[in-house]
């Protein structure tokens, strides 16, 4: 599992609100979901994510996908919008 597409990503979304609405606009090229994260806060994410034919990454932890995407909290989803 590597967070360095995430990382570098020139665009990303970061939350399931902003993840979800990237990837009905098929925007997002990955999606990262975090294993310790809410099922049904994520599940309609990954279920969405699979319809469209975007990958999914599944990161341990809330914290480790937060600190990846360089924010001091914790993230259940985000994704790569421009690398």
């Amino acid at each position: 599992m590597s967070l360095d597409r995430i990382r570098l990503a020139k665009k990303r979304t970061i939350g399931t609100n902003q993840t979800m609405k990237a990837l009905m606009q098929t925007a997002a090229k990955q999606v990262y979901v975090a294993k310790d994260a809410d099922e049904r806060v994520v599940n309609p994410v990954v279920a969405l994510a699979r319809e469209k034919g975007v990958p999914v990454v599944w990161v341990e932890t809330m914290k480790l996908l937060g600190k990846a995407c360089g924010i001091e909290v914790g993230a259940a989803t985000a994704a790569v919008i421009e690398e």
